[in-house]
């Protein structure tokens, strides 16, 4: 059996073709599939029964299982879901305001090993296919029916620049199937420096987001292995020949741990790998899980630590974590099953 959404626009046009299928069903199944999010395709009414009957004979529309879906007390919702080779993966809603912020996975846990991730505990399992990655927009938009989410987040489970290929699909396929602005969609990458450079030739053009979270090689190859590979001067190279379209600006992720990256001369370091970049930085104080190592920094540190990089002239706010009391804020998503749920397809 064919999966209908696994296959590329021009894979689709050849398999319609080899049934003597016009080009124009085509369109007619990637509206069904992406825009009215057809569990089936005896749904596709605007086919007849009879070609509906011959092509559910030889093909089917994958759709996620949803195993569990949570809510935290601040609105942040986190849906758990099931494939079809029996892996999961998670997904997280998060409302601030007018916006409604789909954070989406790339791969079935990660292989990047940050000391203060929780996915990274899983270690790696798979890459996403193309599919996956928009099935995940797909089930929970018609989870969330009438409201609409407003962006996407590539900051979810894995490293996306490790499966760029897939990842690029999916946001084709997010632009132009699915109707999202690229303005609307932002990649975020642990600083894979070759994917970086890649990502900046490909389209569309999506908004890109680094995990920076430390100032030094040393403490940010103790955190964050990668950095052992690409230093911090050859991320920030990438970085400033990344192309940027006119009043786009790269975002800065910035982990605060108490006594390890918060200290005032972590702020003035700050201030000069930045400077020159047109970019916007968010600090994201610590959220701390069972058995982690590191601690929240006070809120008057974390105040203390934005105001020095203010006054240094950058762009910096401090990012509310949602999703704490569910295991649904940065850093915390892992993909296990409670138990709690029975799976349904969405």
């Amino acid at each position: 059996m064919i999966n209908l959404k696994a296959l590329s626009e021009e894979e689709l046009t050849g398999f319609l073709l080899s049934l003597d299928l016009p080009a124009f069903r085509v369109k007619q199944l990637l509206y069904w599939m992406y825009e009215k999010r057809a569990l089936h395709i005896q749904d596709i009414t605007e086919l007849s029964k009879a070609l509906r009957e011959r092509l559910s004979k030889m093909a089917f529309i994958s759709n996620l299982k949803l195993l569990e879906r949570r809510v935290s007390i601040d609105g942040t919702e986190k849906f758990l879901f099931g494939l079809d080779d029996g892996e999961a993966i998670e997904a997280v809603l998060i409302p601030d305001g007018n916006r409604l912020t789909l954070c989406v996975s790339s791969q079935i846990g990660c292989s990047m090993g940050c000391r203060f991730c929780l996915t990274g505990k899983m270690g790696f399992i798979r890459n996403l296919q193309a599919h996956e990655i928009v099935d995940q927009v797909i089930a929970v938009q018609r989870l969330i029916e009438p409201r609409m989410m407003t962006n996407i987040v590539f900051m979810g489970m894995g490293e996306p620049m490790n499966n760029l290929d897939n990842v690029s699909q999916a946001l084709k396929r997010m632009n132009s199937l699915l109707k999202i602005s690229k303005r609307r969609i932002t990649v975020s990458t642990a600083g894979v420096v070759p994917g970086i450079i890649r990502l900046g030739g490909l389209a569309p053009a999506v908004n890109l987001a680094i995990s920076l979270n430390a100032t030094t090689d040393e403490v940010r190859g103790y955190i964050m292995p990668v950095n052992r590979r690409y230093p911090v001067s050859t991320l920030m190279r990438a970085c400033r020949e990344y192309p940027l379209e006119q009043r786009r600006r790269i975002t800065f992720e910035y982990i605060l741990f108490e006594g390890l990256n918060d200290s005032s001369g972590d702020a003035d370091r700050l201030v000069r790998l930045l400077r020159g970049i047109p970019s916007k930085l968010n600090l994201i104080p610590f959220n701390p899980y069972k058995g982690a190592e590191f601690r929240r920094p006070q809120e008057e540190r974390v105040q203390f630590f934005r105001s020095l990089l203010q006054s240094g002239g950058l762009t910096a706010m401090v990012r509310k974590s949602k999703g704490q009391d569910i295991l649904a804020a940065c850093g915390q998503l892992r993909g296990y099953h409670t138990g709690s749920a029975s799976c349904q397809c969405v």
